[in-house]
């Protein structure tokens, strides 16, 4: 911990005031050393122990880790709040034609009421501890690149092990700038949640694809949930046995009214960012994977949302993959555009001759880091044409056609066909009816079908023969004349997978030859093949990518840099911090930090599945039934902005003012700085958050849930 302190000590009061306190995802033991002070300037009331402490309850305890998504206790009962989006897989779980919650909403008026969701959990951090001298213990500057990874790993392990010996803990040790730091991180995981209230989607995601990524934003981007514990108190499966969580800590709320320049503060678990990424780099996001992602998820996804919007039944089924594949592909559009935009590829290369005139200075650092560029560049064009086959392979086959994923539930009872074993055959058509079950009950085989026409037509025409599946020659060309609408129809046709109830009456009597000659395990064997060939030539890249990084970095590290090293984004728990505050996107043009009630019944369109709103929502803006969660100033507020950092991981964290109380859930950044997870743009990057108390009128006074606010401490 001393070693990393002391690096970025020197770097933050090297560059002085180039520094910004509002850019940068911090660990939460350096605070105290390197961010108290600006915070307290700021306006924090806390210490820093309020906020992270390993003896009492703090501010960390009632942040939580709900995969791929943040989430906060607000109660002494184990009451959880997060995005919408974040809790929109098991709000369509639960979702039926006959009790439509995307559609409706959901409240249990009683924990009685409250439903399991088993695909949902709870993360709670712990502690956290450098381990960088432990990992690189045995690491010697003679291994190579596979030796020293070996060593490395076998650290981890032994680190792990000893860290949750004894205890229900879970632990990981996670590489900080590229792998020259390494912090140990321990878990306690909470299995048993359940869906307490969501709001209908005309609100929750009000404004859909139109709306997302950008401000001014209307959405009341939240979900529900509460977390059970066993009877003594400790983490448990579902029961009916189970208790609210006694939680450590919870977050206060606050109604207060924001004002430009209040103070912010963030906590979660952001994805990935790669602010010290190369040109080279960069140069791939702009050539291969952004484009590939809008092209072949825009076709797709046309698909889907026509067949959507013409059946309530396909709606609920396809209401979450949907929302999954939209978000990163409008993400890649306004990534892209930004990047492109703003310049960042010559930023990143104006660095890079930077660096190559302080290497070439310095014989030893010639030595030490002279080829740190060139790794990087000869790995990143070596890998190009593989990395392009590779997305193909994954989002037209793998993500793309749905029907061909049941390949993976059917090798063990292959296997066991194969054996002879009764026994092993019996129990693989019982795990393969109760997978499969979860597969149906979101699929619907005519729009998959389309899909897949789709997608193999799209993949034939962009991908060169040499990374063609042999599925196109041998069967596409040779059985059905280069007809792929033939093919996907005969494959749909024969398959005992495209359909629940031809998949049970072969289950009940599976016979081996059936199932090896059945289309659907045929092509996916073909794409199998090519997507390891195709993995194979881009491993031999990644040792040079990944000295060629952590090389880059330490090099970085030792220069004066043009902005804080603080460390990039890896899915582990940081802080930000900044100010509620507004922007200007473009000349003339001034965007405020607020939006009101007014501006969604502005953008109400009836029977726009993006813009409709419930009546009552009208008849009560209409009738200003606020409560007393309007504005002093007289509106009732939606959403706000402040110019944290943050990044995808950090949808549903909580944002909270200068004495650690709710103010908000953050759940989106904004369009004019979509490069900000490769470059921050302190003028233009902000965090958009749901104002906490557009979320409790809408629980309490709209859906009438107002046992949910009395749960918590509002402080008004």
């Amino acid at each position: 911990m001393k070693k990393l302190f002391a690096v970025i000590f020197i770097l933050l009061f090297t560059l002085g005031l180039k520094s910004r306190a509002d850019e940068g995802m911090w660990l939460l033991p350096l605070i105290e050393k390197l961010n108290l002070g600006k915070m307290t300037e700021l306006g924090l009331k806390l210490s820093a122990e309020d906020i992270y402490n390993l003896n009492q309850a703090c501010v960390k305890d009632a942040i939580v880790s709900i995969g791929g998504c943040t989430a906060e206790i607000v109660s002494s009962q184990g009451l959880l709040l997060t995005n919408h989006h974040c809790g929109y897989s098991s709000i369509q779980s639960h979702s039926s034609v006959e009790h439509d919650y995307l559609r409706d909403g959901f409240w249990a008026k009683t924990k009685e009421e409250e439903l399991p969701s088993p695909s949902m959990y709870a993360n709670f951090l712990i502690r956290i501890e450098d381990v960088t001298d432990q990992v690189l213990a045995n690491v010697r500057k003679e291994m190579k690149d596979n030796e020293r990874s070996s060593a490395i790993e076998a650290a981890q392990r032994s680190i792990v092990g000893k860290a949750i010996q004894g205890t229900n803990y879970s632990a990981q040790v996670s590489n900080f700038y590229n792998g020259n730091y390494f912090y140990l991180f321990i878990y306690e995981r909470y299995d048993d949640l359940r869906l307490v209230g969501a709001p209908p989607s005309s609100i929750g995601k009000f404004g859909f694809d139109t709306d997302n990524w950008e401000w001014p934003r209307h959405t009341g981007d939240f979900s529900v949930f509460r977390v059970y514990s066993g009877p003594d108190g400790k983490p448990a499966p579902y029961s009916k046995n189970n208790i609210p969580l006694k939680p450590k800590h919870y977050l206060p709320v606050s109604i207060k009214d924001l004002n430009k320049g209040d103070f912010a503060m963030v906590m979660g678990y952001p994805g990935r960012t790669q602010r010290y990424s190369t040109s080279y780099e960069v140069d791939e996001q702009l050539k291969i994977t952004h484009p590939n992602r809008i092209k072949i998820r825009g076709l797709r996804q046309e698909i889907l949302m026509a067949d959507m919007q013409a059946d309530q039944k396909v709606n609920i089924q396809y209401a979450s993959k949907y929302s999954s594949s939209s978000n990163y592909w409008k993400y890649s559009i306004g990534q892209k555009a930004g990047l492109e935009k703003l310049n960042v590829k010559s930023e990143k290369q104006e660095i890079e001759k930077q660096f190559n005139t302080w290497v070439i200075a310095d014989p030893s650092r010639k030595e030490k880091y002279g080829e740190a560029l060139n790794m990087i560049k000869r790995a990143e064009e070596g890998r190009a044409e593989f990395a392009n086959a590779q997305q193909y392979i994954s989002e037209c086959f793998t993500q793309g056609c749905e029907l061909l994923t049941t390949n993976r539930y059917a090798g063990s009872l292959l296997s066991a066909l194969r054996s002879g074993d009764a026994k092993r055959v019996a129990d693989a058509v019982s795990q393969l009816k109760i997978t499969t079950a979860r597969f149906y009950k979101d699929y619907n085989p005519p729009t998959d079908k389309k899909a897949m026409k789709a997608m193999i037509k799209l993949y034939r025409a962009d991908i060169p023969d040499k990374f063609q599946p042999d599925f196109y020659r041998n069967v596409i060309d040779k059985k059905f004349k280069g007809d792929i609408d033939k093919f996907v129809d005969n494959m749909f046709a024969r398959s005992v997978f495209a359909d629940q109830k031809r998949l049970n009456a072969f289950l009940d009597k599976p016979v081996l030859k059936t199932l090896e000659n059945d289309p659907v395990i045929n092509t996916s064997a073909s794409i199998s093949k090519v997507s390891a060939e195709v993995n194979s030539n881009i491993a031999r890249f990644e040792g040079d990518l990944t000295t060629g990084r952590r090389l880059w970095m330490a090099a970085l590290m030792e220069m004066t840099p043009e902005k804080t090293l603080y460390p990039d984004a890896n899915s582990t728990m940081r802080l930000t911090y900044g100010s509620v505050l507004d922007y200007d996107p473009r000349d003339a043009v001034n965007y405020k930090y607020y939006t009101t009630l007014k501006g969604v019944i502005e953008k109400y369109k009836p029977g726009d599945y993006e813009f409709d709103v419930p009546q009552r929502l009208i008849d009560l803006y209409n009738r200003k039934e606020f409560g007393r969660y309007a504005s002093p100033k007289g509106y009732m507020p939606v959403c706000f902005t402040t110019n944290n950092d943050i990044t995808g991981g950090n949808s549903g964290s909580p944002v909270m003012n200068a004495k650690g109380e709710l103010i908000g859930l953050a759940f989106d950044g904004n369009w004019e700085a979509m490069s900000g997870d490769i470059k921050f743009e302190p003028d233009l990057q902000r965090t958009i958050v749901v104002d906490i108390r557009y979320v409790l009128w809408i629980m309490d006074v709209y859906a009438g849930a107002k046992n949910l606010v009395d749960e918590m401490t509002v402080v008004q």
